[in-house]
């Protein structure tokens, strides 16, 4: 049987964290970030973990990791 091939466009966007749940980085982060809050900007820099729902699609587009 064949490899499946990565979906590279998830596989940048999302990663897969040892225990299996699947994180990716908070959106607006390139510029306008001077009028958010020191509070916002902190939040930021943290990764977010995808709902439920959405991770069992993106496991299978990323599925050797």
């Amino acid at each position: 049987m064949p490899k499946i091939k990565t979906h590279k466009a998830t596989a940048k966007r999302y990663f897969i964290t040892k225990k299996g749940t699947v994180k990716k980085r908070r959106a607006g982060q390139d510029h306008f970030n001077a009028k958010e809050t020191g509070n916002m900007g902190r939040n930021k820099r943290r990764d977010v973990s995808v709902h439920s729902t959405e991770t069992g699609n993106i496991q299978s587009f990323i599925p050797y990791n």
